[in-house]
């Protein structure tokens, strides 16, 4: 019953608050860089961090981590430049031939991403060597002593030495450097941070949950999980690409709202009693048999010989339905992992490490969730409905507090 204390959390007071968007989004952070040649050896680096997060990292009084308003917060960096300069370029650091280049900060200015200030600050790195040389960079910016957030990554689009790519830097591995085989580094590092993003991305596990517990056999997880996966692939790769642009005021809302429509059906259903009469799989006739019997039978692709399928409108609508809500969290994906660059082919090659990152554990979530919630249904149908309604309703509050918080913060 590991399953059962797991939903029961989630559904809890304690589950609402940590499923909160607090906990899905800002308990850690990314940077996201630039680094481009500049003159002869030379780099300039353009850095986007989280405003507020930047101004508390810098030790700088509430005035101006709490500043608001684009004018307020470029006048907070006007007046800061010298402590925001001397944390980045103490944790920012680009190398020619293993000498540090000089770094100089050119201009500053507040952009959104997402819903989010950050401080977009572009930097010249002097760097003094001969030429065909290699450059590192290297990145400890927002590092979890700090205890203001914890993992940050940042993700990193260069053009040095004749070598384009991309790279995400950790703690574990906090520097790029040039010249080396890189690919199927760069493949590795996106897809552990797709699967990163859908793993602690609680909204998106919340929605596969939801789709999970409405499920009544293996056929209605593969079609439905399948339905999702072309959705969302499709419209991640327009947005990250550049072709689609949808703004984050509209994406995060109607994310949160797609979640409380999938759970709001499921716990309809559940208040009906569909796939709990007489202690029975969903689907399954209620004669007789060992547990193992309807166990097989849910899994199996068909209704066993005998039985038929009960459909509902919400059975004939549910494949249009997240196909749909796909195509929005497809966007929010792109979102989050920030690049906005031209096409090329290693940018292809990150966009679909990501994309396979965020399958993988999709696929890994249902593997284990939904044989759980067959044996669950199968050995105890009374306290499963009573679980799954309870964790259900638990999913509505949250989604439904979710809407209302992101429509109310929109600009």
């Amino acid at each position: 019953m590991a399953l059962a204390g797991l939903l029961t959390l989630l559904s809890s007071p304690v589950g609402v608050s940590l499923a909160g968007p607090a906990a899905a989004h800002d308990a850690t952070s990314d940077v996201y860089a630039a680094v481009t040649p500049a003159a002869e050896s030379d780099v300039t680096a353009v850095l986007d961090l989280e405003y507020d997060l930047l101004m508390k990292s810098a030790w700088l009084r509430a005035e101006a981590y709490e500043a608001t308003g684009r004018a307020d917060q470029l006048a907070q960096l006007d007046e800061h430049e010298r402590a925001v300069d001397g944390y980045v370029t103490d944790r920012f650091v680009v190398t020619y031939d293993g000498e540090p280049c000089i770094p100089s900060l050119d201009t500053a200015d507040v952009v959104e991403r997402g819903e989010r200030a950050y401080a977009s600050l572009t930097y010249t790195f002097a760097c003094d060597g001969e030429p065909e040389g290699v450059h590192e960079v290297s990145s400890d910016l927002f590092p979890d002593v700090e205890s203001f957030v914890h993992s940050t990554e940042t993700i990193v689009r260069y053009e040095l030495d004749e070598e384009e790519g991309s790279a995400v830097l950790t703690a574990a591995s906090p520097t790029l450097t040039t010249g080396e085989n890189r690919l199927l580094k760069q493949v590795g590092e996106f897809f552990v941070l797709g699967g990163e993003h859908l793993l602690f991305g609680l909204d998106h596990v919340l929605f596969l949950l939801a789709l999970l517990i409405g499920a009544r056999r293996l056929r209605d997880v593969v079609w439905t999980a399948t339905a999702f996966t072309v959705a969302h692939s499709v419209t991640f790769l327009l947005a990250a690409l550049g072709v689609v642009s949808v703004p984050a005021i509209v994406v995060e809302p109607v994310i949160a709202a797609s979640i409380a429509v999938v759970a709001a059906v499921d716990l309809h259903l559940i208040w009906l009693g569909r796939g709990f009469a007489s202690g029975v799989a969903p689907g399954l006739t209620s004669g007789g048999g060992t547990t193992s019997a309807p166990v097989r039978d849910a899994l199996r692709w068909r209704a066993p010989a005998g039985t038929r399928d009960e459909l509902t409108g919400w059975d004939r609508w549910r494949l249009p339905v997240v196909f749909a809500f796909g195509l929005v969290h497809g966007v929010g994906f792109a979102g989050a992992l920030g690049i906005d660059a031209a096409w090329s082919w290693t940018l292809l090659w990150s966009l679909l490490s990501f994309n396979v990152g965020i399958e993988a554990v999709q696929l890994g979530i249902i593997a284990v969730v939904f044989p759980l919630l067959v044996l669950l249904r199968v050995r105890a149908p009374q306290a499963a409905r009573w679980v799954l309604g309870t964790t259900t309703a638990g999913i509505v509050a949250v989604a439904l507090y979710w809407v209302a918080e992101r429509l109310t913060s929109a600009p």
